[in-house]
């Protein structure tokens, strides 16, 4: 008796062109329905691990209360995509875009994004605290928040010059001024 392979093979990057680092985010925008959620890097497909429970929790809370407060003009968006080079996409847990960015667009241009909002995670830590703001700085995001699970705490910083500043980080209430004024009760995203 043989065995035969049997079910579906999960989709994952093809080796040679990670290697050539030539993928695009048409490419992105072309994977099967199956594909594994990727960000592009310079060319290069990273996969992005699954979130949890809680991190899905908190993103979620956080879009709703931007939904709710955000002034019009301003559209809050979850799991979408910005297309900082046509190589490299990030794909931030929670956006703040300019409300003309279509509805039907997986991505949006780095200067429609007034704020990008990523929620820390065990397999994400590295990326989300050093590696994204810089690239969200040097795309020309105005606000970047960061968000650490435990306890829960909200990092937030405004692009001065080339990079960003923190401004305000809270357990318990974050106060701002810009994109809007925020009096966001940390308990009301909070799972």
């Amino acid at each position: 008796m043989t065995a035969e392979p049997a079910g579906h093979v999960m989709w994952s990057p093809n080796p040679l062109r990670q290697r050539l680092a030539d993928y695009t985010m048409e490419d992105v925008l072309g994977l099967p329905d199956d594909a594994p959620r990727v960000e592009l890097r310079d060319g290069v497909m990273i996969v992005v691990p699954s979130p949890t429970y809680d991190h899905q929790d908190i993103a979620g809370l956080l879009w709703f209360w931007l939904r709710q407060h955000a002034p019009d003009g301003l559209r809050a968006s979850m799991a979408t995509g910005v297309a900082l080079s046509l190589d490299t996409t990030f794909e931030p847990d929670v956006l703040l875009v300019d409300a003309e960015v279509a509805g039907k667009r997986h991505y949006s241009k780095a200067e429609k994004v007034i704020l990008a909002v990523e929620v820390v995670s065990p397999g994400t830590k590295r990326r989300d605290r050093l590696e994204k703001p810089v690239e969200y700085a040097a795309a020309g995001i105005p606000h970047y928040w960061r968000i650490e699970q435990e306890p829960l705490h909200v990092f937030a910083y405004d692009l001065v010059g080339d990079s960003y500043t923190l401004v305000a980080d809270s357990e318990t209430e974050l106060a701002l001024s810009a994109p809007f004024d925020i009096k966001l009760p940390i308990r009301e995203i909070t799972p």
